[in-house]
């Protein structure tokens, strides 16, 4: 009786549940901001340019709006006036709002009813924000199916890295591409430059690579400037930008700002994408460098209990330096994109490196044409440079034609597959070590002419150019440097031992 009881109370209150109007959730809105805000435009054209820089059609709500203030933007670009009238015959056939009020009438209600001007843009940017959040439901309720329906070829990595993209692309979406900037402004901009370059040591405009010479001949790593550093294999190319990495990182010093932001004032925050090596190759090599116990010893385990200790001592004090290094093979020029802009938002980033080029895939399928692909990833990794406002160096191969020449400098002609490497960079440089190739010459000994490639030896030996072949903001020429091989370390090469510089 009792259980007779309960099942007829739980069936009253399940039918109470159902009588109850049930409560659903719309899309954050708001109908009369993009109505005050389309009845300003319709009696003054000139709120259209307080934000037309920001809001599109998409972001209104009502599709009606969006119409309207998509027509009346055309309408304005064409140099004409946007009022009731004038867009009346542009809705004469569309279907009426309701019974009694038809498209034409609506228009002529939104001027009656219009705001002023000044309030254009407040009423732009709460429609625009509304829009933003309706974008971010959007994205989490595709994120929630992707995840239940788990389909094959779309893995969790692959909707990660996706749903990092589409977050990423809604937040930064408004901040570039704002138009034009006053000369004034700009020239601003230029003074503030000629000013942090003038009390900074060594008076350089850009991030100072650590090298002397080749931070006189370029005023340091300049920033949103995308940077070749070419070479043929075992030339250093790995080992120079290892170095300079860590030397901007090492570098690093900041100030907290009246905002409460952390503004680089020296040195800079270092992002390392290894895609041939991996981190612990790659800390390795600065280990030895830093530590000045070689590479070989350390991976072979033949070091002394001292050496060890200095390895320790060493690698406390490198651990604090801001160098972050990702060691993904074969990432997509997007993926490399999206891990960049994240790395910048989370913790700051002023250098990026990617080691290198050619082993960056685009968004090309596999059998398409590799120059259109290395030209996709040139141009991207030159607006990702603009877009972050960093340097970007990138590595890059060259073909085997410098092997047959007799003069094994390289030029800009070797540069590997496309020439859109050498037109979207801003600056091409190529390691050169001629001790390389004179090392392979060596004849058999006793002979005159191993008298003759000892000599050549010694004048050859621990050196190195960096032959700058392009330089959008400079002179192009050579820079001398030193090299270590048991370190894999360049350094700054004495006077006495400098020749004369070469031009082109």
């Amino acid at each position: 009786m009792a259980n007779t009881a309960l099942l007829q109370s739980d069936q009253l209150r399940d039918a109470a549940a159902a009588a109850e109007p049930q409560q659903f959730r719309e899309a954050p809105h708001n109908i009369e901001a993009e109505q005050a805000l389309l009845g300003a435009i319709l009696i003054n054209n000139e709120a259209m340019d307080r934000v037309s820089a920001f809001l599109e059609p998409p972001h209104f709500f009502d599709p009606l709006h969006g119409q309207i203030f998509e027509t009346a933007g055309k309408m304005i670009q064409a140099g004409k006036q946007a009022t009731p009238i004038t867009l009346k015959t542009f809705f004469d056939s569309a279907e009426p709002i309701d019974e009694h009020l038809t498209v034409p009438q609506y228009l002529g209600r939104l001027a009656a009813n219009a705001t002023s001007i000044i309030n254009a843009h407040d009423y732009g940017r709460t429609v625009y924000d509304l829009a933003v959040r309706r974008s971010l439901i959007v994205l989490g309720e595709d994120m929630v199916n992707s995840a239940y329906d788990a389909p094959i070829d779309f893995p969790p990595d692959s909707q990660i890295q996706e749903a990092e993209t589409r977050l990423y692309d809604l937040a930064e979406r408004g901040k570039y591409g704002q138009g034009f900037m006053s000369f004034g402004t700009a020239l601003t901009h230029a003074i503030d430059m000629a000013n942090a370059a003038y009390e900074r040591d060594g008076h350089l405009s850009g991030l100072s690579s650590g090298l002397t010479d080749l931070d006189n001949k370029m005023g340091g790593l300049q920033s949103s400037d995308l940077i070749i550093l070419a070479g043929r294999p075992s030339m250093g190319k790995t080992a120079l930008v290892t170095n300079i990495a860590y030397n901007v990182a090492k570098a690093y010093r900041s100030e907290t700002q009246a905002d409460g932001t952390e503004k680089t004032v020296d040195g800079g925050r270092v992002g390392f994408f290894s895609l041939e090596m991996s981190a612990e190759q790659l800390a390795t090599r600065i280990l030895s460098e830093q530590a000045e116990v070689a590479s070989e010893k350390i991976r072979r385990g033949m070091i002394t209990e001292d050496e060890f200790r200095k390895l320790v001592s060493v690698s406390q004090e490198m651990s604090r330096a801001p160098l972050y290094i990702d060691q993904t093979g074969g990432i997509s020029i997007a993926q490399l994109a999206a891990r960049a802009r994240k790395l910048k938002r989370q913790k700051g980033l002023d250098l990026l490196i990617v080691d290198y080029l050619q082993l960056l895939s685009g968004s090309s399928k596999k059998g398409d044409n590799r120059v259109q692909e290395i030209t996709e990833i040139t141009t991207g990794l030159k607006a990702l440079a603009k877009e972050l406002a960093v340097p970007i160096v990138a590595l890059s191969q060259l073909s085997r034609q410098v092997e047959q020449r007799e003069d094994k400098r390289p030029q800009l002609s070797d540069l590997r597959e496309s020439g859109s490497i050498e037109q979207d960079a801003d600056v091409v440089m190529f390691v050169f070590r001629e001790e390389y190739y004179v090392e392979r010459q060596k004849p058999r000994e006793g002979t005159p002419e191993f008298n003759d490639w000892q000599t050549q030896m010694m004048a050859v030996s621990g050196k190195a150019e960096v032959i700058i072949g392009k330089q959008r903001h400079g002179p192009v020429g050579a820079v001398q440097l030193a090299f270590e091989s048991q370190f894999t370390r360049f350094g700054n090469l004495a006077k006495e031992f400098q020749m004369p510089e070469r031009y082109e």
